[in-house]
């Protein structure tokens, strides 16, 4: 295993938790809710797993690029649907961390405009996760859910 995995990828992981709190807490019509002129909630999971999507692209080629779209039929509607693409992401972003070698880590640089290393780049996306965390709790205040413990101590 490589540096980012022993030392980094625990802490990830447990961000990545909050994001399979929250679908423990939607259903469906959940998905459905959208604060005046902002995106439904299904619409703003969607985008972060485009976000997410676009980091493990990074990591495969050294380039950010954040142009791609999910066009799967009634994904930002189905809390299942999410689930297991959110599922499919992690494991993508584990399996591709885990391929860099320990050279790759320390002499590659990702461009995303400017160079940082993979490292940074992993605490660049668990940001984008953070932000992503803060909008979610709003929609979830303005829904009347309760936040589970970790989101209130982490997040809200």
């Amino acid at each position: 295993m490589n540096s980012i995995i022993n030392e980094y990828y625990p802490i990830l992981e447990e961000y990545q938790a909050l994001r399979n709190q929250l679908m423990g807490l939607l259903r469906d019509e959940d998905l459905a809710f959208s604060l005046p002129g902002n995106p439904t909630f299904g619409t703003l999971c969607r985008e972060i797993g485009d976000v997410q999507h676009a980091y493990v692209h990074s990591f495969r080629t050294f380039s950010q690029n954040f142009s791609y779209r999910h066009k799967q039929p009634g994904l930002d509607a189905s809390v299942t649907k999410l689930k297991l693409w959110f599922e499919k992401l992690d494991l993508d972003l584990r399996q591709v961390i885990e391929s860099l070698s320990e050279e790759a880590i320390q002499s590659r640089k990702i461009d995303r405009g400017y160079d940082v290393t993979p490292r940074a780049q992993l605490e660049i996306y668990q940001q984008a996760l953070l932000i992503f965390y803060g909008k979610a709790s709003v929609y979830l205040k303005a829904m009347g859910k309760e936040l589970p413990d970790q989101w209130r101590d982490w997040i809200a």
